[in-house]
């Protein structure tokens, strides 16, 4: 941020005692006039604008517009889950997965399975970091450390262990029409290349006739595929929806792709990645020499496998022998890409981690929340109307108030891992989900913002720095707004942002 030095603001925090100063009132009023004129506005008549500012350093409200009212958050829930993962786990924490057998081994050929144990990473064979494996790099690297163990035949099968997470997939509250798609895979154990895959259309000469279904890519042969995905319009997009439940094996495709290219390619979610997981290494061991007799299996909540001891989620279960180690990013780098991609899978999975860990066991997704609630009661936030139903905000009936959010950013301000829960915020204007917001205003470049939507919510939360160059924590929501009236709506929220910037926090 141009006017804000993260080391100054650590430094002057430290000193005590910090003494509450009134704001300068007309910067202030300005704020409140601008959120009471959308407020007013047609754009929102049958809806709700909230706006809570805070000064960082010692927590004084500056700004209160109907800060106490619960209100869908979208993906501003992110910040809470991801700061909740900072505080418990720490910066340096790692997910670790391992490859391991079980049975006999001898004259190279191993009686007994091959595991893939998981625990929890959501990252595992993701593209998305240039110096760590990703899918195809890690099938090959397990099908290398196969042939080093000495195993040339597998007379078993290769099993995606799940069971460190116990929780479902999908909490319980998310959207049928959102988690077939790519942006409502759900969390497993065992998570492979984010959980997704791609359905490519050839869509047809004529708008209005059946786009045809060419293939998956990844393969996926276990998916029974009903396609009713029509030609759209030239230039129309990806306007399709893709149904599925966890662990079935029924998908349906609904909506249309554009007329115009030969190909058009939309991403799914895997309703099981966990089976998807060795279903993928057991197809690369066969093609690559390494044969294996039986069919893939799962092991995870509430699935067993012949000889094996279900649920284990805590140590090295019994009688596996490891032969490799798979360590994720550093937990500063997954909230990083949280918070700038917004990926539900990441979030979801950072709950149950945190959660987790608070309770030293393996949580649902409501219970993992209320280790959550209970976290940052303890630091003395009053927290009513915190109502979280999931960890990254894709369930339409989670709530929280202006007022929760903006008390938990001047809280974290307090923690050790804050620098990198506040580095890893997109900045206004520059980067992330927020980089084409507030161009050529006083926001960009000067405020650091998770954005969130949701149908009918518009919402940002994060930090930004005054004009006396004092650190400020700020929510904005607006719900239910007007359809049709989102531009409108964002002149306004790009005036309040540019107007944090020009408020004095200090007379």
């Amino acid at each position: 941020m141009a006017r804000f030095s993260i080391g100054l603001f650590l430094f002057f925090l430290s000193l005590q005692p910090v003494f509450a100063q009134p704001a300068d009132s007309l910067s202030i009023e300005r704020l409140k006039e601008t959120a009471s004129q959308l407020q007013n506005s047609p754009l929102v008549r049958n809806g709700t604008v909230a706006l809570s500012v805070r000064r960082v350093r010692d927590g004084s409200p500056l700004v209160e517009f109907n800060a106490g009212l619960s209100l869908p958050s979208a993906s501003t829930l992110k910040l809470v889950t991801t700061a909740t993962a900072l505080v418990v786990l720490g910066d340096n924490f790692t997910y670790r997965t391992i490859l391991e057998y079980d049975g006999t081994l001898r004259d190279s050929v191993l009686t007994g399975n091959l595991y893939i144990r998981g625990s929890g990473d959501p990252s595992l064979g993701s593209s998305r970091f240039a110096e760590f494996a990703d899918a195809p790099t890690l099938l090959r690297t397990w099908t290398d450390a196969v042939r080093t163990a000495g195993i040339k035949r597998i007379q078993g099968s290769v099993v995606g262990d799940a069971s460190a997470v116990q929780t479902l997939p999908i909490p319980d509250t998310w959207v049928w029409g959102d988690i077939g798609n790519y942006y409502g895979a759900g969390l497993s154990g065992l998570n492979f290349n984010e959980n997704l895959y791609r359905a490519v259309f050839q869509p047809a000469r004529a708008v209005g006739q059946p786009a045809r279904l060419l293939r998956t890519e990844p393969a996926t042969p276990f998916l029974s595929m009903q396609n009713r995905v029509r030609t759209g319009p030239s230039g129309s997009g990806d306007e399709v929806i893709i149904y599925n439940a966890p662990f079935t094996s029924q998908v349906f495709l609904e909506g249309t792709v554009p007329a115009g290219p030969s190909e058009f390619g939309v991403k799914g979610s895997l309703p099981d990645p966990a089976f998807f997981t060795a279903f993928a290494l057991h197809e690369y061991l066969n093609r690559n020499g390494v044969p294996v007799s039986s069919p893939p299996q799962a092991l995870g909540p509430g699935r067993t496998v012949e000889g094996t001891v279900p649920e284990a989620n805590s140590g090295n279960p019994p009688g596996r022998t490891t032969i490799h180690l798979h360590t994720s990013v550093p937990l500063s780098e997954l909230v990083r890409l949280t918070n700038h991609q917004s990926i539900n899978l990441y979030a979801e999975a950072l709950l149950i981690t945190a959660g987790s860990a608070m309770a030293k066991g393996s949580l649902k997704t409501s219970q993992a929340l209320q280790r959550e609630v209970q976290l940052w009661q303890g630091k003395g936030l009053d927290i009513s109307g915190f109502r979280p139903k999931d960890g990254s905000g894709l369930s339409p009936v989670g709530a929280l108030t202006a007022a929760n959010l903006t008390g938990i950013l001047a809280a974290m301000s307090k923690e050790k891992t804050f620098l990198p829960f506040y580095e890893s915020i997109p900045v206004v204007g520059e980067s992330g989900t927020v980089k084409s917001l507030g161009k050529g205003t006083a926001a960009s470049g000067n405020i650091r913002a998770k954005s969130g939507t949701i149908e009918g919510v518009r919402a940002y939360a994060g930090y930004a720095t005054s004009a006396d160059g004092e650190l400020l924590g700020f929510t904005v929501i607006v719900n239910k707004y007007q359809p049709g009236s989102l531009k409108g709506v964002m002149g306004y929220l790009e005036k309040i942002m540019a107007q944090l910037t020009a408020l004095n926090a200090y007379p």
